[in-house]
């Protein structure tokens, strides 16, 4: 990456704002939280002469990070076409889905899955409720129940439920960059079977994503923002392809166009999306 560039990761409440990422993404990509430690992350690399490409590290659960990333990278004064770019997040909710998937076959068939995250806003933790339906419907575990870090129901109630429910081993999914959170003393054995993204597939995805946003400024002259600055409006950034896929587009459902022609989906993973997001992982 080092020939394109600067590369910044830019965090939200999903990598606790940048501190799990801290140390894992390679000695050249700077992590941040959004706001002014990235404005001045920028300017740093702008100073140097180095064009930069944030990439937002959500993993679908956070749209509003992509959005208020574009807003502040439309505050940095302007310094010539493709000084700074903004390249679409790490992940979409499909992405979590295949990634929460490749997790669960690491956790005994007969263990109840317990998937955790950071709380958000409603309608990100009414998201991972949506998220662990999938998972539960495309896998082979027959109870799939959600809490958050921080939130109703936390991750010791979770595992007290989970108990309730007939549980005997409950097996943590960490829905998120961070590691699970303390679930203290608990009615059955808990095991934890993270990370979610092991630490060889972050760079990979990372490289992925900072390639594709220089593809997009030379081939269509696009730095990512505008498009990014409606992230939020949609729940979801430009068309992301999960990890590994190539651009080629025959899909079957319909799209709407965003700024800049960029479209955007709104779609539920199918079984054969998801199975090609594990594989690109494994």
């Amino acid at each position: 990456m080092a020939g394109n560039g600067a590369v910044i990761a830019v965090c939200g409440h999903e990598a606790a704002y940048g501190g799990a990422l801290e140390g894992l993404l390679g000695p050249d990509v700077d992590v941040v939280p959004n706001g002014r430690a990235l404005f001045r992350a920028v300017a740093a690399h702008r100073r140097r002469g180095e064009p930069a490409v944030v990439v937002p590290m959500t993993l679908g659960r956070d749209p509003g990070l992509v959005a208020d990333t574009a807003r502040t990278l439309r505050a940095v004064p302007a310094a010539g076409p493709g000084a700074v770019l903004l390249a679409e997040p790490f992940g979409t909710a499909q992405h979590l889905v295949a990634w929460l998937r490749a997790a669960a076959g690491r956790a005994p068939a007969d263990a109840a899955l317990l998937v955790t995250a950071p709380s958000g806003d409603p309608f990100e933790d009414a998201e991972l409720y949506r998220v662990a339906a999938l998972v539960r419907r495309y896998g082979r575990h027959t109870l799939v129940e959600v809490a958050f870090d921080g939130g109703d129901p936390d991750p010791a109630e979770g595992v007290r439920r989970c108990g309730l429910l007939g549980a005997e081993r409950v097996a943590l999914l960490p829905a998120s960059f961070t590691a699970g959170g303390p679930v203290g003393a608990h009615p059955v054995p808990v095991t934890d079977v993270g990370p979610l993204v092991p630490v060889p597939a972050l760079r990979r995805v990372l490289d992925e994503r900072v390639s594709d946003a220089h593809r997009r400024l030379r081939e269509q002259g696009d730095d990512g923002i505008t498009a990014g600055l409606a992230a939020a409006d949609h729940h979801g950034h430009a068309h992301t392809h999960p990890p590994g896929e190539g651009h080629g587009h025959a899909h079957g459902h319909a799209h709407e166009h965003g700024p800049g022609g960029a479209h955007r989906h709104h779609h539920h993973p199918s079984a054969a999306e998801a199975d090609r997001g594990i594989r690109s992982i494994a």
